[in-house]
């Protein structure tokens, strides 16, 4: 139970700290104008945190971290049962788990079902710090799950789970942000990191630019499976973000954003994504 505090206090302090530093940055240096502001917005999204958390911590407890310690604790898994070293077993855990969430982002916008759900992350009329947060209790226990099966078919060791959702959380705060930077440092991160202009295409209103840009941590995978788009097609500052079934500010709201999944209010050429 050690390793889950651990896990707990490394993964708060890093949602403080850099969200803090990214909030701060966007208010220094934004990309764009917010259409809506942070006002109307903030409330919802950080209380849709909230309540992922809570849904969290009750239904599954140990999560991730629980998952990776039972493993190792009972032999299960290929990485276990190949009695890999630490080094290589936590790279090959890391990258496994980076590409499971890639896929899964993949699979969420192309079944009906579940778009359903993941649409609620693409129906924020802005994209700031907040939208990286921002995604429905029942999507982010479906993920869960999916992860914790891929730790117990693997044997993913604790170490690499913990440093996984540590990165996944900053740099999905970090990629939502609404930041400014040179072009040639943009272009130089890309390389390794998806960044906030490589994503944001991901939540333009046009379906050919949502369904690309899927990666979260790794930029690698979108052009691995040609899904990557270098930048949007009417512009960063031109570009409209979110969807078209849901356009009305009043959906920023936090009984809005719970009920989204469950109200049939979709446009005809919509569905299927």
């Amino acid at each position: 139970m050690g390793s889950i505090t651990v896990e707990m206090v490394i993964r708060l302090g890093a949602f403080f700290v850099f969200f803090c530093a990214f909030a701060l940055w966007e208010l220094l240096a934004p990309r764009r104008v917010l259409s809506i502001g942070r006002g109307r917005r903030w409330p919802g999204n950080l209380g849709i945190l909230l309540a992922d958390i809570l849904t969290v911590r009750v239904l599954l407890p140990t999560a991730a971290v629980g998952a990776s310690l039972y493993a190792a604790g009972n032999g299960i898994g290929l990485i276990n049962y190949l009695h890999l070293r630490l080094s290589v077993a936590a790279l090959i855990g890391f990258l496994a788990l980076d590409l499971v969430i890639y896929v899964q982002h993949v699979v969420f916008h192309k079944v009906p079902v579940l778009w359903r759900l993941h649409r609620m992350h693409h129906a924020d009329l802005d994209i700031d710090v907040t939208t990286g947060v921002r995604f429905h209790p029942f999507e982010i226990l479906i993920s869960l799950l999916i992860k914790i099966a891929v730790i117990l078919a693997l044997g993913i060791p604790v170490v690499a789970v913990i440093l996984f959702e540590v990165v996944l959380n900053v740099t999905s705060m970090f990629n939502h942000s609404n930041v400014s930077m040179p072009v040639w440092l943009d272009r130089a991160l890309r390389l390794m990191v998806v960044t906030p202009d490589m994503h944001r295409v991901h939540h333009s209103i046009l379906r050919n630019e949502t369904d690309s840009n899927f990666g979260f941590n790794l930029p690698w995978w979108d052009r691995l499976f040609g899904t990557y788009r270098a930048q949007p097609e009417a512009g960063h500052a031109g570009m409209t973000i979110g969807i078209p079934a849901f356009r009305d500010a009043a959906e920023s709201r936090i009984d809005r954003l719970l009920t989204q999944p469950f109200r049939n209010d979709i446009p005809a050429n919509r569905e299927p994504h």
